[in-house]
């Protein structure tokens, strides 16, 4: 079964070319797991497999429910067997921690806000450093900092530098926020925050198909469900990246123009596009893309238009 993405039902604008910069990412931070069994206590916690991974390389992973929702969604970062990091949206930080906290038990590991230790920078183009490897999630020593490379978006470059708190910033031309979040959106990679907490099975974000589910690991909280729904024969809801004239805001209904008293899908991201307009991505059932028209916030909203995704999906199996 082929799940690619549609064709978009308007041609696209041209693409505004963004200049290599800079922008220090606020709404983003660190949970730090320290201790002889950082690796093991995530990987029985998270989507993603940390034993395995080597220091100094990244991936992307979920923390799920038992019903397998994402709580939250992490870039990890191995800096060694006894050292991980974890960057997440800020707003879901605390009860995150708290609840990771509640499964230590005997395990050998110290669990902590690390946010105020580190500087949390987008830079793209030439600003990315040279020594990450050309794959996405692969991870690097940057000084005495680490980079992640990040999926492009839009055809740029990406990636994420964590610096020390006390060190220098970036050598790069300053970047507006605005113009870092319209790439976020365009990478078709959104990270969970708490307007969509435990709304989405990390499929419905495509995160098994750009590096964020490990079906090879062991048990994690919700992995019957997450693997039941990669392994039934059929994914019914996947993540699109959209258009809109109008206002968009993570949480936000998308309804299909068949349906007028049933949503078919959520706004997961969303960002300012330069040229005007927004663009988001919209977490919708897989039939609702295929025909027809959708409609922002209710049957009679404002029009969303479907755009490529940058990545293929993978087949469900």
């Amino acid at each position: 079964m082929n799940l690619s993405s549609p064709e978009p039902r308007v041609r696209p604008r041209p693409e505004p070319v963004a200049v290599p910069g800079a922008c220090r990412l606020q709404h983003l931070g660190v949970i730090r797991a320290q201790g002889p069994d950082a690796a093991k206590f995530l990987q029985g916690q998270l989507t993603q497999d940390f034993v395995l991974l080597r220091p100094g390389q990244a991936r992307l992973a979920a923390y799920c429910s038992a019903k397998g929702r994402m709580q939250a969604s992490f870039i990890g970062v191995k800096r060694a067997e006894d050292d991980v990091l974890l960057v997440m949206s800020a707003d879901l930080l605390a009860q995150t921690l708290k609840r990771l906290g509640m499964f230590v038990l005997r395990a050998q590991v110290r669990l902590s806000d690390d946010t105020a230790a580190w500087q949390l920078w987008g830079v793209t183009e030439q600003a990315v450093p040279e020594n990450l490897d050309g794959l996405p999630w692969s991870g690097a020593t940057v000084g005495s900092g680490l980079a992640v490379r990040l999926y492009p978006a839009a055809g740029v470059q990406r990636a994420l530098m964590m610096l020390p708190a006390d060190a220098a910033a970036p050598s790069a031309t300053p970047m507006d926020s605005e113009l870092w979040d319209w790439l976020e959106v365009r990478s078709g990679i959104a990270m969970v925050s708490a307007p969509v907490f435990e709304a989405f099975v990390p499929q419905m974000l495509n995160y098994e198909s750009v590096g964020g589910v490990s079906f090879k690991k062991g048990c994690y909280p919700g992995q019957e469900v997450v693997a039941r729904s990669q392994f039934r024969g059929t994914l019914k809801r996947r993540a699109f990246l959209s258009r809109c004239d109008a206002p968009m805001t993570v949480g936000q209904d998308v309804f299909h123009s068949s349906d007028a008293g049933q949503p078919c899908g959520t706004v997961a991201a969303v960002a300012t596009e330069p040229g005007g307009g927004f663009v988001a991505i919209v977490s919708m059932q897989v039939s609702a893309a295929s025909d027809g028209q959708l409609h922002l916030g209710s049957a009679d909203g404002s029009l969303l238009t479907l755009l490529p995704l940058p990545y293929p999906l993978l087949d469900d199996i």
